[in-house]
């Protein structure tokens, strides 16, 4: 039996910040796992599926705190 491997992806919002950035893999069966892009082997996050998404739509509708 095959076991699938995360594919990690970062946002194409995330643009020239030198790698400071999360990573994400969301083609997992239940779960999405998150890390820090500058640290790849550290921890990880898992989230359910709906979390992630309740998570993200959250942070959508925070104010911007980008300053660049």
């Amino acid at each position: 039996m095959t076991v699938p491997q995360p594919r990690w992806r970062t946002s194409t919002r995330s643009g020239d910040t030198g790698g400071a950035c999360v990573e994400v893999a969301d083609n997992l069966p239940g779960v999405v796992l998150v890390r820090d892009s500058k640290d790849r082997s550290g921890p990880t996050l898992t989230f359910a599926p709906a979390a992630w998404r309740g998570f993200v739509a959250g942070a959508a509708l925070a104010p911007s705190r980008h300053t660049g």
